[in-house]
């Protein structure tokens, strides 16, 4: 597993945003921005990913100690932190602000739901007729083989 695994598990495990990995990050006085962090998330075939180095995790997990767990002299519990996060995650409404898009008819009596589409249309089309007149024999593709797998029966 690599850093970029490790860390893009604990980003989703924890819930946390970019800005607040950034955070987390300046807490043992290591800087890095958004875009830089960004790189890290990307896919490994984009042309800005990034292979995240030790140095940057190992920073992460020790500022991540004291974001959740607190100093020693202002001590945190590591469950009120991460229900604080939860808690800002925003959470999505069911409401709908906009008309919901349908896509119209091509035909526009077939859209019409009151009334069946007129036979006379451009839509209008014949049935299918199969032809059962003549079928032709199955042939057998594959010959039958006998297969000989051991010893001869004498």
């Amino acid at each position: 597993m690599t850093n970029n695994d490790i860390l893009k598990k604990l980003r989703v495990a924890l819930m946390l945003r970019d800005d607040q990995i950034v955070e987390i990050l300046e807490l043992v006085d290591f800087r890095i921005t958004k875009s830089e962090l960004g790189a890290f998330f990307r896919a490994e075939d984009h042309e800005n990913y990034m292979e995240c180095g030790d140095q940057v995790l190992r920073n992460f997990l020790n500022g991540l100690v004291i974001h959740l767990r607190g100093t020693k002299e202002n001590p945190k519990n590591p469950n009120d932190v991460l229900a604080k996060h939860k808690a800002e995650i925003p959470k999505k409404d069911n409401t709908k602000e906009r008309p919901e898009f349908k896509a119209s008819a091509k035909d526009a009596e077939k859209g019409r739901g009151d009334k069946a589409p007129s036979k006379s249309g451009p839509a209008a089309k014949k049935p299918f007729k199969k032809n059962n007149t003549k079928t032709a024999p199955k042939v057998q593709v594959v010959e039958k083989v006998v297969y000989k797998n051991g010893k001869n029966k004498k």
